[in-house]
């Protein structure tokens, strides 16, 4: 049986929203009132069934800890938790986490005895709705070893972004990090048909 285990990157500074994250990390920047940005993706998940969740946090995280253990608790029966896995020293490991792909490897020794089927790693600190059950069917059912999400963006917004380029199959043959508002990328467009399939074939 599928057995989802969801990673929530937490450790974002959110530079762009100070002083909202002069004291808090931000995915804990607060949102829709008594919300944190983090309730986005989290409900995400747990709309989608995938309640074993942890969230890897490190930068300014005292408040983002506060909330979690304060607004998740699952029945005992059901075997869903949110928990956090916080940067920490270990024998093998004496500093933070070095980037994305980092923190999850260094957590890999908690996430295995979960015995997961799956692992689903989502971003804490954007905004967005997505039913992650049907990409997860969907990433089942092509047989690929790894399925990523991914959304349009003009070329303005792009300077900000990682992108990607993929060929006929959908596949990633390239990836630029951030590229600027000068360097062409041109050759990184949606191709229309793309688009119209998006777009329900409309």
């Amino acid at each position: 049986m599928r057995k989802v285990l969801s990673i929530v990157l937490g450790g974002g500074k959110g530079t762009r929203l100070f002083p909202l994250t002069k004291d808090r990390s931000k995915p804990a920047v607060p949102f829709a009132g008594k919300y944190r940005i983090v309730d986005i993706p989290l409900s995400n998940c747990i709309n989608a069934g995938f309640r074993q969740i942890y969230i890897l946090t490190q930068f300014n995280s005292a408040s983002l800890h506060l909330h979690i253990a304060r607004s998740y608790a699952f029945d005992t029966f059901s075997h869903g938790f949110v928990e956090i896995l916080a940067a920490e020293q270990t024998l093998t490991h004496s500093g933070w986490y070095e980037g994305t792909a980092d923190a999850v490897r260094k957590n890999l020794v908690h996430f295995r005895p979960q015995k997961p089927s799956h692992y689903l790693i989502v971003s804490g600190d954007q905004l967005y709705r997505m039913d992650l059950a049907d990409m997860m069917d969907k990433h089942i059912a092509s047989g690929k070893p790894l399925t990523i999400a991914c959304t349009t963006v003009n070329r303005q917004d792009a300077s900000d972004f990682g992108i990607m380029k993929i060929d006929d199959q959908k596949r990633i043959i390239e990836f630029q990090e951030k590229p600027g508002p000068v360097k062409d990328i041109s050759d990184y467009r949606v191709r229309p048909e793309f688009i119209k399939e998006r777009q329900g074939g409309k």
